[in-house]
């Protein structure tokens, strides 16, 4: 059945969406841009009207997904997993992602070294521990690989090491060494780059008496 556009009209609260108005009556919002195709007195079947729906339905999944990346980068997988979890339909959601892939929105080689760098600087991590993080997102092995090449896993266990070993100074040799090889183990650095790490610590704050008991307790 055919029906006529009678009005087009912006709505009050979301002025990139417009009311369309069919017969004189109210028939469903679309985004503006894609209502400016629209001309008051056009004709629509209701293949066109499906169609018109199915496009708004997409472009709001589009708008969702932007708002979901502006909390941090996000992989394609993650992506993959929202917009399911949002029930958005198949061939709806690869749309998206390729929209975003070409628009450099998504982009997994840049997302794994984002990642790679962040934790270098904030949370060091050996490689095996990026490794299985960037899996767990989805991220390829050939980005994987590339992403972690560079870590200087000694400089980043040297670095867990002293900011932690104060924490254990109270403690015997023995057991200074055990806790804080624990702890960088858990962090993913292999026993043969931990091991050094856990050895400078212990020069620098072994049995230190007046040593404060003020850093936080890291669960890996």
């Amino acid at each position: 059945m055919n029906r006529t556009i009678t009005a087009i009209r912006a709505q009050q609260r979301r002025r990139d969406r417009v009311s369309v108005y069919l017969d004189g009556s109210y028939a469903f919002g679309l985004q503006s841009i894609i209502a400016a195709e629209l001309r008051i007195g056009q004709v629509l079947s209701a293949e066109q009207i499906a169609e018109l729906k199915r496009r708004d339905e997409a472009e709001r999944a589009f708008e969702a997904t932007l708002r979901y990346l502006t909390y941090r980068p996000r992989s394609r997988s993650e992506v993959e997993q929202y917009l399911a979890k949002r029930q958005v339909p198949a061939e709806q959601a690869r749309d998206i992602v390729a929209r975003l892939e070409r628009l450099k929105l998504v982009d997994d080689a840049a997302f794994a070294m984002t990642w790679v760098d962040n934790r270098n600087r904030l949370r060091p991590r050996g490689r095996w521990a990026l490794r299985h993080e960037l899996r767990l997102k989805g991220v390829n092995e050939v980005n994987i690989e590339r992403a972690i090449a560079d870590v200087d896993e000694s400089k980043g266990a040297l670095q867990v090491a002293l900011r932690y070993g104060r924490r254990y100074a109270r403690y015997d040799e023995p057991v200074f060494k055990r806790r804080l090889l624990g702890l960088l183990q858990r962090r993913g650095y292999r026993y043969g780059v931990a091991a050094p790490a856990v050895a400078a610590a212990w020069e620098r704050y072994g049995n230190a008496a007046d040593s404060e008991d003020d850093t936080p307790v890291d669960t890996g």
